[in-house]
This record gives C-alpha cells, structure tokens and sequence, in this order.
C-alpha cells in the first residue's frame, strides 16, 4: 500500500531518491499518508517513537552516528514543536536531520480547527532550509523538497519539510510514483587560502595555540596534529569530546588552567590560535582567551566559524585536515620554550590529580575514576550535560573509546534519547554516563522498542542539580532548592517497567564489584544508578582544584 495523496508520494520518492533510509514516526492521524508510504516502502527503515521529543533526539543520535540524513515524521499542531529542542541542537552540533510535519491546509488555519497551529516557518531561527509545500503545485514543491534534502546534506544541519493535507487522510494505491529531483550543482565554496601570509606569522610566533572542540574521530586528523606537535612552538589543546589522544596534547584543559596565576596566564597566552572543530565545554579557556586574547585567531573549518573569543580574523572555510597538511610545506620550526613549559606543568598537574584521588573518599569525582577505568576498550560512550561532561574533563581518557556529548546547546533535554538513537546505530557497546536531573527529564527516552540490549546506562544520583553547588552564586542565594531541585527519586521503578536490569550502588566497594559485570553481555540492556552523597561531593572537588 502507498497513500493516494501526490505531495505524501512526492517526499517518500524524494527522500528515496537522496538516500535517507532511517524515519522516526510519531503516532498522529494527520501524517497518516507519510506513515503508510514510508512504512511500506522496501528501501526505507521506519521507527516508530511516541514522544515527539525523544524521537528528535533519537534520529539525532542516529544521524551523528551515521552522519547522514535522517528524517522525522510528526502530525499537525504541538507534535511538530516537541521538536525545537532536537532542532536546535542538531542546527548547532551540524548534524544532519530532515523535519517533515503534516499540516492542515491553509483554510484551516486559525478558523478553531482542533489540532492546528501555524506551522509554516515554525523553526526559522534555527533550521537551514524551511519547505513549504503547496498542493497542486507539484513542480514548484519538488524544486523545494530538492532544496530542503540537498541543503541538510551539504550543510549538514536541520532542514523543515512542511506538507499540509485534507482529508481523506487514508486512501491508498498499490504502487509509488516515482517522481524525478534533478539534484543541483552547488557551487564550490573553497577558497584561496593564503598560506604564505599565514606562514610569515606562523613561522616569528614562538607561542602558537591549537584548540580542537568536538569532533567526531578522525584518524588523519589525529596524524596531521601529532606532525604538528613536533615543533616545540606549538601547544595542542584538546576535550573530551575532540576524541584526539597524544602524550604532547593537554586533555584535560580546566586541570591545567583552573590553578594559573595572572603571571602564567600572560605566559600562556598565544601569539596564535588556531581553532579547529565544534563548540568547546571548557569556559575557563573560553575566559583565558577572551581576557587574554591571541595578537592571531585562525578557525579552520568547512562549514561554519563561531567568534567564541571575539578575535577572529581568518576563517578558512575548508577541510581542516587538508589546509593543515598543505600548511605544513610552509611552516618552519620556531626556537621556544612554550610547548615544554606547559607540557611539564600538564605532568605536575597529572601527579597532583593521581595523589588526591588515591584518598579521596567516596563521591562524584571517585566514581568518575573508576567508571572511567571500566569501560571496555572501542566502546561509544554518550555523556549527558552539566557537571557529567565537567567531571570527564578532568582524566584522561583510554584513546580507545569515542566520546560524544549533545554540546551544541548544552542542554540535559535529550541526552538519553540521543544516546539510545546512537546506541542503536552502533555494533559496539554503546554506554551512556548521566546524571540524575537529566536523566529523569528525558525518561521517556527508555520507552522506545529500538534499544539495543548491549546498551548501558550509569546515573550518577547526588539528589539534585550538583553542578549548582559548585558554580559561584547559587549557595549565596536563599533560593537554593529552585537550583539544586532536590528530589528522592530513583530509577529502580522506571527500570523495571521498561525491561532494563537494574543494579544499585551506594558505596565504592560495591561500585568496584558491580563494574565488573555489568558491560557483560546480557538479554537486557542494563542502568546502574550510582547514589553519592550530595553534602560532600562540592567540597570534594573545590578541594582537588585547591590540590593542583
């Protein structure tokens, strides 16, 4: 069966047609004719999601895992709203993933008809291309369905396909016209880089700076930066999140620069910068930078360049791997301590992080180690927002793992549904890290028939938001219990309901225990949730910054 209507048959044979093979359906009557087409058609996989919310997030995960289009489909009115925060996430993490909403037609908007909101550019501010269609108008609708498909694709980004329907909604055929979508030429967007004038700064800077936000792993990249780290002039800053791994890289930023002075600050600050990658977690190096600022910012990347520290003045829209590689032919070694200097700090910071936490007692920061150490080599690991992503800052990772964080606007909304979107494009284990808070608001995350059993879940329970008792502000405040949000909840229940195996842990020595079994193969994916005690873990921290 395919839907008798043509615009449903217009965007099933599009999305065909550009190779989307993943839809996440939510349950409407209004998208009835996407659904039927989608569901029957042999080249394409459908999932099916309740909550509009979680089905963005989960079509997130699978697109950032995949890292190709996929699409959602959602009924008329608030359905299509759920997906706000989905979008803009995916607008600003450049992740690919086509909206397709069923309206009502134009004659039914803003008349009192039930379920109908206006639709039409509903995203604008943070979507890259909004389609919306018109029926009856079948050659103008495919030049901007083709628009919609092409744009994610090339843009890697959030498009909107909005495709209003009168009934009847039900009527079927038996075959799918296939429509023909010329595919535009687009227009090269390289330019000339300018690599002798890059080179006469580069080649007098005894201080140059590179910083890697996120980054999906990259094995060229990883080569390209380990050539760079070769000369002593150059300082490689890298995350969590940047999954780029070497001894002469500084992983874990906020331990090297919480302590500075205002003496080493000036002595860190860069003659260049050089900025590769997505948004970074670190804010004490977005403060450095902005407060200390490079005499040069250079932002390679093909897509998009944030000013993060108000200094850019070169931004090389290419692939950065081939500009650094180029680059390199023009680059000379430069005479400095600058590299040495700061690598021997890193290794007195990394002496200083092994003794506190060889006493430290149990909280946060402990299980942080010790989940840390555990995860079985080549596993994805998904990390929630707030002071999770903080605490993995603070180790260094085993090279091994790929480590992925919704970053782009920060948010605990969707981290779980993320997680298991990306989990279930994976065949390795997918484990997500998590804390409490974010955990619980995107609980309906487990209610999804797609999870894998391999899939793992540690929630770090401390009874509320800790990120707020250790930021400045919050305990000065007579407001405290609006921050922290404190609660008795647990996920035993939640676990039990939706068919997760369960462990609870209050103490290290079961922790260590439990670990041991728990990324074991099983007939049920798994939750740990891991209860540390909120009146110490702030101080526990503040203590090991105070320790460096």
């Amino acid at each position: 069966m395919y839907p008798k209507k043509e615009l449903a048959q217009l965007v099933i044979s599009a999305c065909h047609q550009f190779e989307i093979d993943t839809v996440v359906i939510s349950p409407g009557s209004r998208n009835a004719p996407l659904t039927i087409g989608f569901s029957n058609h042999s080249g394409i996989e459908t999932l099916s999601v309740v909550d509009e919310r979680c089905a963005a997030f989960f079509a997130m995960g699978i697109a950032q895992q995949k890292r190709k289009p996929v699409a959602i489909v959602c009924s008329s009115g608030s359905a299509l709203l759920n997906y706000y925060p989905a979008i803009a996430e995916a607008f600003y993490s450049q992740i690919p993933l086509i909206v397709i909403s069923a309206d009502r037609p134009k004659h039914l908007i803003d008349v009192g008809d039930g379920q109908t909101i206006r639709q039409e550019n509903v995203f604008k501010n943070h979507i890259l291309y909004s389609a919306n269609l018109v029926e009856g108008e079948t050659d103008q609708n495919k030049i901007l369905i083709t628009e919609a498909l092409q744009t994610s694709k090339e843009n890697m980004g959030p498009v909107h396909i909005n495709v209003p329907f009168d009934e009847p909604l039900y009527e079927t055929v038996e075959e799918l016209n296939e429509f023909d979508f010329s595919k535009n030429v687009l227009k090269e967007t390289k330019q000339s880089v300018k690599f002798e004038k890059l080179a006469s700064i580069w080649n007098t800077s005894a201080k140059k700076m590179i910083l890697v936000g996120s980054n999906y792993p990259d094995i060229e990249l990883q080569e390209v930066l380990e050539a760079y780290v070769q000369d002593i002039s150059v300082l490689v800053l890298t995350e969590t999140t940047s999954n780029l791994y070497h001894a002469k890289f500084v992983n874990s930023i906020d331990k090297l620069i919480f302590p500075l002075s205002d003496e080493e600050f000036k002595a860190l600050q860069p003659d260049v910068l050089v900025t590769l990658g997505g948004l970074v977690i670190s804010k004490k190096i977005k403060q450095f930078l902005r407060k200390y600022q490079p005499k040069h910012h250079w932002h390679i990347d093909q897509l998009r360049a944030f000013n993060t520290y108000f200094t850019l003045d070169e931004f090389i829209q290419e692939e950065p791997v081939k500009v650094l590689e180029e680059f390199s032919n023009y680059t000379k070694k430069v005479e400095s301590t600058y590299q040495s200097k700061w690598l021997l700090k890193k290794e007195e910071r990394a002496l200083k992080h092994q003794e506190y936490l060889l006493g430290c007692e149990y909280s946060d920061l402990k299980v942080f180690e010790s989940v840390l150490n555990t995860i079985p080599n080549n596993s994805q690991v998904q990390i929630s927002n707030s002071s999770t992503i903080r605490y993995s800052q603070l180790f260094d990772v085993n090279p091994t793992l790929r480590i992925f964080c919704n970053r782009g606007t920060s948010g605990i909304d969707g981290s779980t549904s993320t997680a298991v979107g990306a989990a279930f494009s994976d065949e390795q284990q997918t484990i997500f890290i998590t804390g409490d808070l974010s955990f619980f608001y995107d609980s309906n995350a487990l209610w999804n028939t797609n999870i894998p059993n391999n899939f793992r879940i540690i929630i770090l329970n401390n009874a509320g938001g800790g990120i707020f008792r250790f930021i400045p502000g919050p305990l000065t405040t007579n407001a405290t219990e609006y921050f922290e949000t404190p609660h008795n909840l647990t996920a035993v229940h939640l676990a039990k309901m939706y068919n997760f195996e369960y462990v609870a842990v209050k103490d290290h020595i079961t922790l260590e225990k439990e670990l041991g079994d728990f990324y074991k193969e099983s007939e049920q994916p798994k939750i740990m949730e891991v209860f540390t005690p909120k009146e110490i873990n702030d101080v526990v921290l503040k203590n090991y910054f105070k320790n460096l």
